[in-house]
């Protein structure tokens, strides 16, 4: 693999509008290496950039993109031709956010397809800072490509559930746990060893699936009010011998008002609320409750970067499953895939395969 001449792209002009662009490949600086990719995954957040109107730090144009894998060919001479895997938020690795361990949340992070300048996944190269990339090593036979979705789909749930401090013999719930990220969140808590996993969502079809990729029990919230779900989730702890009010940890993943109202209901004594998901909606809450439950609500961003080798070797060892979960696409085919994602046609992570 050598240095190419140009940068091919798929540029968002302005929101919702596409188009193919060839660039000149910038100046690659010390720290730096051009990375050639090898797939890169679509996710809601590319989705509301496109078509909701959400901001990019980097105003249009710009390439969208962020789950990406490929392999060095240019740059820091100890990175050259190794498989990397690019995360979605680089920290600066020296403010004070940083050096308090939160470096997920880094004000000054590089986001590919929002704040690294013009450059993101939806193209045929991208140059990256070289010091947070996460080498592949032996893939056991996984595609390249296919392990782009470790750059967010799969770190962030397992930084989610770090920031929920899971542990062997915990008592937790997904709520939405059929999504394209949730699915992924039941598996790691499953592997991390939570005790019990309580799947809830909307499409009971869905749902028997999380049954066999770590939940112990599903609840369908489709045609129910809040009170119902909770009722059906202390029903359960009453016929399996749990508490249905101390203790449990929260992961909420859809970021609807719906989801987030469910999650708020089931939050109880000394428990823990994680809020993962993004959306719009408000909710109202009294946050008396809190006080009176001891308990914590915390949000979570992203992944820290000294994660990925810990997933990619879960990945790679099948305790977290993503080829039922993934499939790939020819990145010309992007204008169709992005309307597929965004109207819920596909149950499947798109990822798109340069094909310039």
């Amino acid at each position: 693999m050598a240095k190419p001449s140009k940068i091919e792209t798929w540029q968002m002009t302005t929101p919702g509008t596409l188009a193919r662009v060839s660039l000149d490949v910038p100046e690659i600086k010390p720290g730096e290496v051009l990375v050639e990719i090898a797939g890169c995954g679509i996710c809601h957040t590319d989705l509301g950039y496109f078509y909701d109107g959400v901001p990019t730090i980097t105003k249009p144009p710009l390439t969208l993109g962020h789950e990406i894998s490929g392999t060095v060919v240019a740059g820091d001479v100890n990175w050259m031709g190794k498989e990397v895997i690019v995360p979605a938020v680089m920290p600066c690795n020296h403010c004070a956010i940083c050096a308090s361990g939160r470096g997920n949340r880094c004000l000054a992070q590089k986001m590919p397809g929002n704040s690294m300048g013009i450059y993101g996944g939806f193209s045929s190269h991208i140059p990256v800072p070289s010091a947070d990339l996460c080498a592949v090593g032996d893939r056991n036979g996984f595609a390249l490509s296919h392990l782009a979705v470790i750059a967010d789909a799969v770190t962030s749930p397992y930084q989610g559930a770090m920031r929920g401090e899971v542990k062997p013999g915990d008592l937790c719930i997904i709520i939405g746990a059929t999504g394209g990220v949730g699915i992924y969140a039941t598996q790691i808590i499953k592997a991390l060893g939570a005790k019990e996993i309580i799947g809830i969502a909307r499409n009971p079809a869905k749902l028997e699936k999380v049954l066999h990729y770590g939940a112990t029990k599903v609840i369908s919230s489709q045609g129910k009010d809040v009170k119902a779900v909770r009722d059906e989730f202390r029903a359960y702890c009453k016929e399996k011998g749990l508490p249905s009010n101390v203790g449990w940890k929260i992961f909420e993943w859809t970021g609807a008002g719906e989801g987030q109202a469910i999650a708020l209901e089931l939050l109880s004594y000394v428990g823990v609320l994680v809020i993962a998901g993004y959306g719009m909606q408000k909710n109202e809450y009294m946050m008396s409750r809190l006080m009176a439950f001891d308990a914590d609500i915390r949000g979570t961003w992203g992944c820290l970067p000294k994660y990925y080798p810990a997933v990619l070797k879960m990945v790679l060892e099948k305790k977290i499953e993503i080829e039922p979960f993934v499939e790939t696409r020819p990145m010309s085919q992007i204008k169709a895939a992005f309307e597929e994602v965004h109207k819920g046609g596909t149950e499947k992570r798109i990822v798109l395969t340069p094909d310039f």
